[in-house]
């Protein structure tokens, strides 16, 4: 193959270390997002506490912003309007890597 049919931000940045090649094809294909999710989970359940994470659980993170699933609207109510803050406030300090800039609640059944 010729040199000329390579993608311009290969051919113009040079060679590449292996582990950054590594690194992106793992976070592409994602690999590393089961052992992610399970450090989720875990953190929003020390977070939240026991009576909480029973009746939710963690659906995701995109873009910063964690994403929790409610099992009742009374619940999503009552966190998205009292306690939200506070859980975001303890998870920002407490975040393990994860750059988490807002929570967000959705029903689930």
């Amino acid at each position: 193959m010729s040199r000329k049919n390579w993608p311009a931000d290969r051919s113009e940045s040079g060679p590449q270390a292996l582990g950054d090649v590594v690194s992106r094809l793992c976070a592409l294909r994602g690999y590393g997002r089961p052992q992610g999710e399970q450090q989720l989970a875990e953190l929003w359940r020390r977070i939240a506490g026991e009576k909480v994470a029973s009746q939710s659980r963690v659906l995701g993170i995109r873009n910063g912003v964690l994403q929790i699933g409610v099992g009742s609207a009374s619940l999503l109510s009552e966190l998205a309007s009292f306690h939200r803050h506070a859980l975001l406030e303890s998870l920002q300090n407490d975040q393990q890597g994860c750059k988490i800039r807002d929570l967000k609640f959705k029903l689930r059944s």
